[in-house]
């Protein structure tokens, strides 16, 4: 428990310390009018309470990223508790924090405008087309889980394919609502759950005060047979870093009415991210120390689910099993559906498509829900498929981080400002994400050394680039 304590209080230390740091570089302008209010149209520029828009970021970026990520993580030992911590302070919320601010300083911009803008047009328009796959694929994955757990607690009439098309017509308001309708009024409960669950199993860690490993007796991946790096960086990614957090940070960036909100509303919600993926990374660390990561009657693994379910159950009684089960079933739910609102904005933005009328709103989502089905069908079909898209899915979302942190990094460069926040972030996270594209068995499969070899390689020609337009640069 000694090296949990001191992870749990380095985060909350460095929301304080390095976060007012990376504020510092921002220089947030009270007096400066937001989009919110500049912008207002009824639909995505509202203005609301920080409190709500807090609650609302916290539970976009979550969703099970910090329960199933974490309990992932955990079978990687400690290592874990040490990426959470590094990750969450110097990279994720630095990147969801930064992201937000220039999106509301240009008039509430989605990513790849913000990145278009830094990286130049061709960037812009494979990070579109990168981000909206992202946001879609994101829309798919995150619907079949809750639907089949949904499924189970109802009687047999109400099947998986009956949830499906009821959280499906739910992601459609979501969408095309104006967001104070729908997201604005249940995110904010929602959060609460997750962040009363997590408190919960806090407490609880306290009074059992299990026997976890200890750092100093080594990282230990006893229940993990794939190496450290890079699979614990990809599967660990809402809880440390994600590039989905800054397709999100500009929703919330057209509701802010106050700059001087933005700390505690991006890096805020990103520490408390941080602080729930720890507590569920321990837990999980207690649970497969007491039962392994195989399940000895059945052979089968234990899933991020079931995990969750079985310590909220056991440590937490009727009451946090009810908890387990909203977290579970409402966390994804609540991804998928910002998922595809995003999706609509980023085109929206693209084509320069106004989106008070309804029609224009329809004319945009039509697409994104035919495919989103499309790639439902394609998960439902087969046993893998699931497994295929959630791969994919993992890895695009830490390669948007890449291209985020590259931009965040231009930005601060020409704003003269400390940019080295974000590129020592930007060359460790470009090569987890190329070191995991050449050894990842859905990816090219290819041995540890070579694989390793090329991670390097893809950095020192980043590190290249990067110098050469810096000195460029400097000479205009």
């Amino acid at each position: 428990m000694v090296t949990f304590t001191i992870a749990l209080l380095l985060l909350l230390v460095g929301y304080w310390i390095y976060g007012r740091y990376i504020n510092s570089l921002f220089v947030p302008d009270s007096s400066r009018k937001t989009p919110a209010l500049t912008m207002t149209d009824g639909v995505d520029f509202i203005p609301l309470p920080t409190w709500k828009i807090f609650m609302i970021q916290f539970l976009n970026i979550a969703g099970l990223g910090p329960i199933f990520g974490a309990i992932m993580g955990a079978q990687f030992g400690t290592a874990s508790y040490l990426w959470i911590v590094l990750g969450t302070i110097f990279a994720g919320a630095v990147h969801d924090f930064l992201s937000g601010c220039i999106s509301i300083r240009n008039n509430g911009e989605s990513l790849p405008e913000i990145i278009g803008r830094y990286l130049g047009t061709r960037t812009k328009n494979v990070a579109c087309v990168f981000t909206v796959l992202l946001m879609v694929l994101v829309g798919a994955v995150f619907v079949s889980g809750p639907a089949e757990l949904l499924a189970g607690m109802t009687p047999k009439s109400l099947d998986m394919y009956f949830w499906i098309v009821v959280i499906f017509i739910y992601y459609v308001l979501a969408t095309m609502l104006p967001i104070d309708k729908i997201i604005g009024r249940i995110y904010p409960l929602f959060a609460f759950a997750l962040i009363f669950m997590a408190v919960g199993i806090l407490v609880m860690l306290y009074v059992k005060s299990p026997d976890l490993p200890e750092m100093w007796n080594g990282f230990g991946t006893k229940y993990e047979k794939n190496p450290i790096f890079p699979m614990m960086f990809i599967s660990i990614a809402c809880g440390a870093i994600s590039g989905f957090h800054a397709t999100q940070s500009p929703l919330m960036a057209r509701c802010i009415t106050n700059e001087k909100h933005c700390r505690p509303i991006f890096y805020g919600a990103m520490v408390t991210e941080g602080i729930v993926a720890l507590i569920w990374a321990a837990a999980a660390t207690y649970f497969f120390h007491e039962n392994g990561i195989v399940d000895q009657a059945t052979g089968i693994a234990y899933s991020g689910a079931t995990v969750a379910t079985n310590i909220s159950k056991d440590w937490l009684g009727t009451f946090g099993g009810v908890l387990a089960i909203l977290g579970i079933v409402a966390a994804p739910i609540t991804s998928g559906d910002t998922a595809l609102r995003s999706a609509r904005l980023i085109v929206a933005d693209f084509f320069h498509v106004e989106q008070q009328s309804i029609s224009k709103r329809l004319l945009i989502c039509i697409p994104i829900f035919l495919v989103t089905v499309f790639i439902l069908i394609y998960s439902m079909s087969d046993a893998e498929g699931f497994k295929i898209i959630w791969r994919y899915f993992a890895w695009c979302n830490q390669a948007l981080s890449v291209f985020t942190l590259w931009a965040i990094t231009v930005f601060l460069v020409r704003a003269k400002k400390n940019y080295w926040v974000t590129f020592i972030p930007a060359l460790f996270m470009t090569c987890v994400c190329t070191t995991y594209l050449l050894i990842a068995p859905e990816g090219f499969g290819l041995s540890e050394t070579v694989s390793y070899i090329g991670g390097g390689i893809c950095v020192l020609i980043a590190l290249v680039w990067f110098i050469s337009w810096f000195r460029k640069e400097k000479k205009l």
